[in-house]
């Protein structure tokens, strides 16, 4: 009989797991769609396109769109564009404010966004101006702008890569940190941006935990900057061989800065806070 009893209550809870196991809504792992693109795409298709690469991949989200850190597009930056600049066109004005930021801010705002050509190919920004042309206008990008585009990345995909710099003494820490962009958020000597820690507040840290604000710029926030946390991108790590990496982190911490002709080391270690590493730590 006890038996009975026992194995009344396994299969009743079996039964009832199985029960909830079913109604409970299931969550299916939605696989990233393969994003084919080609010089005959219609306007609409290119859009869509570059409606994913905004909402995903291109990151834009992180700033646009938050009233805050830079200024909302979706729905009226069509219309305006043309109007920013005058003798500039729509698409015009939007490819330059993608690859060259920081030739027009918007007033009340920093210039926190970094070359995009960096993240993506030609014709992915391509996609990203026909997107933001139809928020309030025309798409006026065409298959000419593509084709150009496609033919520009296939060059760039079929040239040979540089070669990988493996001797600390060939790399110039400050030209290696004007060449990344840094300066658009940090500022180094008194120059640069103010939505980031200066440079000099990282004399004296440990190298580890600068190594870490580069490559993992959200692994430690500055609540000081908090403000503009996530706007650094994870492909610093990537675009720099290991030698400049360490050579960057040496400069930084206030060793040689290896082949830093002339640049100035950060200053002194004093009162450095301890939490002053990445692009918004």
């Amino acid at each position: 009989m006890t038996n009975l009893k026992i194995l009344f209550t396994v299969v009743a809870t079996l039964a009832v797991f199985t029960f909830v196991a079913n109604v409970i809504p299931q969550v299916q792992s939605a696989v990233p769609r393969e994003i084919v693109l080609s010089a005959d795409m219609p306007p609409e298709e290119l859009a869509a396109i570059g409606e994913e690469i905004y909402a995903g991949a291109g990151g834009c989200t992180a700033c646009h769109g938050l009233g805050t850190r830079a200024p909302d597009l979706l729905g009226v930056v069509g219309g305006v564009c043309a109007t920013r600049v005058p003798g500039q066109s729509c698409k015009d004005y939007l490819w330059e404010s993608l690859v060259n930021p920081t030739a027009y801010i918007v007033e009340g705002f920093d210039p926190i966004m970094i070359d995009q050509s960096i993240v993506s190919s030609q014709a992915e920004l391509w996609t990203l101006v026909a997107f933001l042309q139809s928020q309030g206008g025309e798409i006026t990008v065409n298959a000419d702008d593509f084709a150009a585009a496609l033919a520009a990345d296939a060059a760039a995909a079929s040239a040979p890569p540089p070669p990988v710099v493996t001797d600390p003494n060939q790399v110039d820490a400050v030209a290696l940190i004007t060449a990344q962009g840094c300066l658009a958020c940090h500022a180094l000597g008194g120059e640069g941006g103010m939505v980031a820690p200066p440079f000099e507040e990282l004399r004296g840290q440990d190298p580890a935990f600068v190594r870490e604000g580069i490559v993992d710029p959200m692994a430690t926030i500055n609540e000081e900057y908090s403000t503009f946390a996530g706007t650094m991108p994870t492909i610093f790590g990537d675009l720099m061989s290991p030698v400049e990496l360490d050579v960057l982190v040496d400069f930084f911490v206030g060793g040689s800065g290896a082949g830093a002709e002339g640049g100035e080391a950060p200053g002194d270690a004093a009162e450095v806070p301890p939490d002053s590493a990445g692009g918004s730590r």
